[in-house]
């Protein structure tokens, strides 16, 4: 099959045909054309350009510059009484005869783009056009937030992605956190200007955020700060600049608007399933790192090859670092929780009744009793929720084991994998054995090994265990510690014990020797250092015996 041939190819081809001798007629049934086409390409190696057919008239024609006459009289009139749409639609009816003639949405239609078209021809109003920007190195920057979906646990839920852009080099920072609030807003800053290794020394363009705006003046450029934000101004030295409300403000820093589109289409396209906001941040670390090989239009030098003329330029960082987050010092209510942000959030149940200290961060709370960390979670993103550890309630429930089954720390255990099938069917099998209550408490002593030995470790001698028929808390922390100590062995015996123990192969074979090995076994297995001490001498005690000898013994008979 040929390929079609433009019409200057087709003209081209007449015309050399044409040379070598051939009629007008010839030509015609060589190259399928008609006359008309023969003698166009005879006349003009180029062809002519095709006629525009006519605009076609609108009904509303007769009555433009009846409408135009409006609208400039508006110019002059007070701004509440002036012709709206409907009321021009109206005054063609009854004083122009439009009835049947223009419709109301012909005449919006109209009015909507010629009332600024009438204001701009004036000088009433200026004309919509963008003037190209040039930016020093190290001086400028962007901020802003963009909403972000992600599947955090198998759910769909929305984040904040803070960035900071350095308006020369293009180079951009993200951050994601639970919320756009304060704490994110801050610890964007420092994260942002910990990758950079400095701190723009000009302008940073904000819009009017919450976490940094308590109240606009008028229409000015002027702001009331918050107090929190005035202060982290001062530590790194930020000169802030606010842009304008509405779509105003978002064209003044088109930059970093167009840079988080940009990111959100190439970096969270399909949504990324994440099992924390640290994995998540450590992914977009990732991404930043490598967009700097990327070009911005049609830009000569990437992003990187840029940051490193500017880079040197900005200004050096604080020798003290700023806490991003903020503090709380709520009271543990009856049910070990406290309340921060309109959320619960579970403490040791030894803290009931008193008073703690809560450092609230973009993406986690972490409790302190005086200055001990006692207790860290994942901040909640929805109002009115709960989020507990079991952990914290073991001491309770050796006292209580029949609250065991139905609390709600064990379901979120569940559901985050730290209580799993394995935990179940040694815990069924003890209270098998013992009885519900003592089955309960023994699988809660064994909950506490968790605190000193790895999830996998305790996971792995609770399997050992099961098989060997060994249901004590005690067997269990024989085999977790027997794992421990030869860690690097045991991954594979762990994998081996939990497919042997979801299969149901829980019967040890013929011959078998049980796995639970007594303590003196390991006390014996331990590497002990050697002893380089030289060993004792009694020499100054068998100088104290002859010196007894040579006394003699006062009151002894004669």
């Amino acid at each position: 099959m040929t390929q079609p041939r433009s019409r200057v190819d087709l003209y081209a081809a007449i015309r050399r045909d044409a040379r070598s001798g051939m009629s007008n007629r010839a030509l015609q049934r060589k190259h399928g054309v008609g006359f008309r086409t023969v003698t166009a390409a005879l006349e003009s190696a180029w062809p002519k350009e095709r006629k525009q057919p006519p605009k076609r008239g609108s009904r509303l024609d007769a009555y433009r510059v009846v409408i135009d006459d409006w609208l400039r009289s508006d110019l002059d009139a007070p701004r509440k009484q002036r012709h709206t749409a409907k009321r021009i639609f109206d005054r063609l009816l009854d004083e122009h005869d439009g009835a049947g003639v223009v419709s109301y949405w012909m005449v919006r239609e109209y009015v909507a783009t010629r009332r600024r078209e009438i204001r701009v021809e004036v000088g009433r109003e200026p004309a919509n056009a963008f003037i190209p920007q040039e930016h020093l190195p190290g001086r400028e920057a962007e901020v802003d937030f963009g909403d972000v979906a992600i599947r955090l646990r198998g759910e769909l839920v929305t984040c904040a992605l803070f960035s900071l852009r350095l308006s020369y080099s293009g180079k951009a920072v993200h951050r994601v956190s639970a919320s756009a609030g304060q704490e994110a807003f801050f610890e964007g800053h420092v994260h942002a200007f910990n990758v950079l290794g400095g701190v723009p020394t000009g302008k940073i363009r904000y819009d009017n955020l919450k976490a940094a705006v308590a109240s606009v003046i008028g229409f000015s450029r002027q702001r009331v700060e918050a107090d929190r934000w005035t202060a982290v101004r001062s530590h790194y030295g930020i000169e802030a600049f606010y842009c304008q409300p509405g779509i105003q403000g978002a064209h003044e820093k088109g930059g970093v608007e167009g840079q988080i589109g940009w990111f959100r289409r190439n970096h969270l396209v399909p949504i990324p399933e994440v099992d924390s906001l640290a994995e998540l941040n450590a992914m977009v670390d990732a991404w930043d790192e490598a967009d700097d090989a990327r070009r911005i239009g049609s830009r000569a030098r990437t992003v990187g090859e840029h940051f490193a003329t500017e880079q040197p330029l900005l200004a050096p960082l604080p020798t003290e670092p700023f806490e991003t987050g903020r503090w709380f010092t709520p009271r543990v209510d009856r049910y070990a929780q406290v309340t921060v942000r309109m959320n619960k959030y579970s403490v040791p149940a030894r803290m009931v009744g008193r008073q703690a200290r809560v450092l609230l961060n973009a993406s986690d709370l972490v409790v302190f009793d005086g200055r001990t960390e006692i207790a860290r979670h994942e901040r909640l993103m929805t109002k009115g929720s709960t989020r507990v550890d079991l952990d914290h309630y073991l001491e309770v429930l050796l006292r209580k084991p029949g609250a065991l089954p139905g609390a709600k720390a064990l379901e979120q255990a569940r559901a985050s994998g730290r209580f799993t099938p394995v935990h179940d069917a040694w815990w069924a099998a003890a209270c098998k054995a013992h009885g519900d209550a003592d089955g309960t408490r023994a699988l809660i002593e064994v909950l506490m090994l968790h605190r000193h030995l790895p999830h996998d470790h305790v996971v792995a001698g609770l399997a050992t265990a099961l098989r060997a028929g060994a249901l004590t808390a005690d067997a269990v922390a024989l085999e977790a510690r027997k794992y421990n100590d030869t860690a690097d062995g045991g991954a594979d015996d762990t994998t081996a014990d939990h497919q042997s123990l979801m299969s149901g192969d829980r019967a040890r074979g013929e011959g078998e020797i049980p796995a639970v090995r007594s303590l003196t076994e390991r006390r014996l297995r331990a590497h002990i250092p050697a002893d380089t001490r030289p060993l004792p001498s009694v020499e100054k005690y068998d100088q104290l015996l002859a010196s007894r000898r040579d006394t003699p013994n006062e009151g002894a008979a004669p």
